[in-house]
């Protein structure tokens, strides 16, 4: 099978995540998303926001739940090991050989992933799947992506998904204040934060 890839924090996921597994499902044939919230992420303090592994965890399933072709995977949350994508990379593929493997980013990260530890020895082990802002960075990024075919043999395609101006720093927020959520998360997510009370700890 022909499987993408979407990996975060989901502090907590949102409609933008969504969208871009949607639109990577569609336009390259895919057959499943997996998303993989991280466990331990080497450049992030998950407990900052008050949430805990558990609840990023169950916030995913619900939203991908009623998707039959999304899929909620527990690797990194339960690997008790940073995060790091190319060791991911290395045990999906090792798991998983009969699988091919597309690994779901947005700009921001293909202009940073010489910084990302080990990062070469993604390339070999799954197509990156490059996420567009919009039109304007079109040019940019073929240059980019050129670059790093021709330095390090990667396979890197453009993924065009619409532009959602949503983060998940602004939802918690928006939550610590008891203000609507609706249309940035999907709703039994809304509900869930808000049953628990998510967020609510939140000083600023």
């Amino acid at each position: 099978m022909k499987i993408g890839i979407m990996g975060g924090t989901f502090d907590p996921i949102h409609i933008g995540h969504l969208l871009l597994g949607e639109f990577a499902y569609e336009n390259f044939q895919l057959d499943e998303i997996w998303f993989l919230p991280n466990g331990n992420p080497p450049h992030k303090t998950t407990d900052e926001s008050g949430v805990s592994l558990d609840d990023r965890i169950e916030m995913v399933r619900l939203a991908t739940d009623d998707i039959p072709y999304f899929r909620l995977n527990l690797y990194e949350a339960t690997s008790g090991k940073h995060s790091y994508t190319y060791s991911t990379m290395r045990a999906l593929r090792a798991a998983y050989p009969e699988h091919s493997f597309f690994f779901i980013l947005g700009a921001d990260s293909l202009f940073s992933i010489e910084q990302w530890k080990n990062f070469q020895e993604i390339f070999p082990s799954c197509t990156i799947l490059a996420a567009m802002r919009d039109d304007k960075d079109a040019e940019s990024m073929k240059v980019q992506i050129q670059y790093l075919h021709e330095k390090y043999g990667a396979d890197i395609r453009l993924l065009q998904a619409p532009l959602v101006e949503i983060s998940s720093t602004t939802i918690r927020e928006r939550a610590a204040q008891d203000l609507s959520i609706r249309y940035m998360v999907p709703e039994v997510v809304s509900e869930y934060i808000h049953a628990r009370s998510l967020y609510k700890h939140r000083s600023e």
